[in-house]
Order: C-alpha cells, then sequence, then structure tokens
C-alpha cells in the first residue's frame, strides 16, 4: 500500500446526514393595506440573515435558518415576512470545534431553497408581485462574520 492510501484509511470517514428539514416559524404583515395596493410600485427590499444551532444529542444538531424580507413602497413598509427554516443533521467523523463552517455554510445552503420556496409563496398569497430570492453566497457571509470577530478582538 501506498502512504497515501494508509493515511485515507486512518482518516474517519466525514459524513453529513439530513434527518429533517421543516418550517419551524412563519410570519406575513402587510401592515400598510388595502391603501398600499393603490400606490406605484416602486419596491425596496431589505434582506436580513442568520442562522441558530443547538445541539440534540451526540453529533445531531438542529440549524435554523431565518430569514427576514421587508419591503417597502414609498417609505412605507409594504410586506415584512419572515421565515425560520429548519434541518435536523447527523454529523460524524468531525471534531466539535471545526463544525461552524458545516453550521455557517453546508446547513444554510441546503436550507435556502426550500426559505425562497416559501417567502415566494407567502408574497403570492399577500398578492404582490412574485419574489424570488437571489441566491446567497454563505462562504462569503461567514467569511465577513470571522472577519468581523476577528476585528473585534482585543489586540495583545
Amino acid at each position: 500500500m501506498t502512504e497515501e492510501n494508509t493515511e485515507n484509511q486512518q482518516r474517519p470517514q466525514l459524513e453529513l446526514s439530513i434527518q429533517r428539514i421543516y418550517t419551524k416559524d412563519i410570519s406575513f404583515e402587510t401592515p400598510n393595506s388595502p391603501q398600499v395596493f393603490t400606490s406605484e410600485w416602486k419596491p425596496q427590499m431589505d434582506l436580513n440573515l442568520g442562522t441558530d444551532t443547538k445541539k440534540l444529542d451526540e453529533g445531531v444538531f438542529e440549524v435554523t435558518l431565518n430569514v427576514t424580507v421587508t419591503v417597502k413602497n414609498d417609505d412605507k413598509t409594504a410586506f415584512l415576512a419572515e421565515v425560520h427554516q429548519a434541518g435536523i443533521f447527523s454529523l460524524r467523523g468531525i471534531e466539535e470545534n471545526r463544525l461552524a463552517p458545516v453550521f455557517g455554510i453546508t446547513c444554510p445552503n441546503i436550507l435556502f431553497p426550500y426559505v425562497r420556496e416559501v417567502i415566494s409563496d407567502l408574497v403570492s398569497r399577500g398578492s404582490f408581485p412574485q419574489l424570488l430570492l437571489s441566491p446567497i453566497n454563505f462562504d462569503a457571509l461567514y467569511a465577513q462574520k470571522l472577519q468581523k470577530q476577528q476585528e473585534q478582538q482585543p489586540q495583545h
């Protein structure tokens, strides 16, 4: 056997499996209806993202992707859609201190298409023009988060 084959056999197999994906919380508000439907439609959208992680068991975690979309028209809130999309993930073969990128990148990438579908459906049911959220680069968002954390740490 070559050294490389021996090394690969000794490394634990990394495994991520999805046990369940579900919508944990949904909220849709149209605080300025019906007046919002009578003005010219020039929307401005604000998107906020966040994740929460909770350990459920050894190697089993709930990751929740929290997405809030606020759309204003003429400086008045047309609608606000908030979705907390969660998943239960089993992770094996990775130390807990190395799980942060999985929770900050991999799991949100898995959950985001579900969030996008729920938000699109909510907006349509509210009788607003279709809203399809653009893909999100969770790698870049995670890198920004790490950079902010490093900048906030006191310098020695």
